[in-house]
């Protein structure tokens, strides 16, 4: 029974060695030493002082900022803890009230064009930090009128935050909220 137990044992902890201790150690310092701020978390710092991640949305509600898009997480909006989807379906009555309610109180602050998808609509993780150029663009009025802005000031900011696909035809083109807004108080 020794001889079946000792190579067996022998293997478990030599695996775990590997892949549980050198395999990730060894990750984590080339991910340090050739990217270390996205190994960190992608933190954005202001004066010294971590406020957020670009990797993590963060919920804005006043009208001087620009909103995300809804958060699937609960209780609490972009609860990086409690990453999800809604996993509602498209005939699910529940969603069908959803979107009509957001799109209501986005018609009610005076976004009159046709309002993006992604205004209504949680992302797949609950988590995503950024909206379309679309939705950021029909949130200029709103936000130019709260500051006491020109609206130009505000789309140019819109245009300079704009990421574009990655190499060209990767995913979409994008704003990311926090730093868009982190751009509107620095002004």
């Amino acid at each position: 029974m020794i001889n079946h137990l000792r190579p067996a044992i022998t293997l478990v902890v030599a695996m775990t060695a590997v892949t549980g201790l050198a395999y990730p150690l060894a990750i984590n310092g080339i991910a340090q030493a050739v990217m270390p701020a996205q190994a960190n978390g992608s933190l954005i710092e202001r004066e010294g002082v971590v406020i957020g991640s670009a990797l993590i949305g963060q919920s804005f509600t006043s009208d001087r900022y620009f909103w995300p898009r809804p958060s699937a997480t609960g209780p609490e909006p972009y609860n990086a803890a409690a990453s999800s989807g809604s996993n509602l379906g498209t005939t699910s009555v529940k969603l069908k009230d959803r979107v009509a309610g957001e799109v209501a109180r986005l018609n009610a602050t005076g976004m009159t064009q046709p309002v993006p998808a992604d205004a209504v609509a949680t992302s797949g993780s609950g988590l995503d930090p950024h909206v379309s150029p679309a939705f950021a663009e029909a949130q200029v009025a709103r936000i130019a009128q709260a500051r006491g802005l020109e609206p130009a000031a505000v789309a140019s900011i819109v245009a300079q935050h704009t990421e574009n696909p990655s190499f060209g035809v990767i995913g979409e083109a994008r704003v990311n909220v926090l730093e868009l807004n982190l751009a509107l108080d620095a002004l």
